[in-house]
């Protein structure tokens, strides 16, 4: 049985949809779900699914070994960030090497980097979509492995959507959101089972 642990800060959706991939699976599990947001809702998900689900502080992530500890209890043969927004460490991602992934909302290399994630992306796809009125723009999500900076990691998966000049941030954030929810889990599994 492979053995999934997500890290995620917000609401959880991506989250929400991985668990529910592999529900009921002999083949793979989600066993963890980690957060850096003791109020953020991917918790109560968690728990609602029976996953044991905690939440950290920086130091733990930082400072000491503890999350780092709980991570090698667990053995997980995937990491998966899912809107995790702290880089991170070092020393978990050489622990684990090329068994850390990040999803990211755009086209990297293009709008990534700190401060890049969610909204702002959003925001800043829909500001150059506008600057460039009358050529067609695209954004989607780009699936990466995780290095010690923001979106460098070497890319795995990418998938794209057109902008219109009709988006709005908000709807460019939904068209986004639907790639998310149907190649991740999809890509997570190709990862943990080599199937392409």
């Amino acid at each position: 049985m492979k053995r999934i642990v997500i890290f995620a800060s917000g609401n959880g959706t991506n989250a929400q949809r991985i668990i529910d991939h592999f529900k009921g699976s002999t083949d793979a599990q989600v066993v963890q779900v980690l957060s850096n947001n003791k109020n953020a809702k991917v918790l109560e998900r968690a728990n609602k699914s029976k996953i044991s689900a905690f939440s950290f502080n920086r130091t733990a992530f930082y400072d000491t070994d503890d999350v780092l500890h709980l991570l090698k209890t667990v053995t997980p043969d995937i990491i998966v960030l899912a809107g995790f927004l702290w880089l991170f460490p070092e020393k978990i991602i050489t622990m684990f090497p090329d068994k850390i992934i990040n999803i990211h909302p755009a086209l990297l290399p293009d709008f990534g980097g700190k401060g890049m994630y969610g909204k702002h992306v959003h925001e800043a796809v829909y500001a150059f979509a506008k600057a460039n009125k009358g050529k067609k723009t695209y954004t989607g999500i780009t699936i990466h492995k995780v290095t010690p900076e923001y979106d460098k990691g070497a890319c795995i998966f990418q998938a794209k959507v057109e902008v219109t000049q009709e988006d709005t941030p908000e709807m460019i954030a939904q068209k986004v959101h639907q790639l998310e929810h149907k190649h991740f889990p999809e890509v997570i599994e190709d990862l943990l089972f080599d199937t392409k």
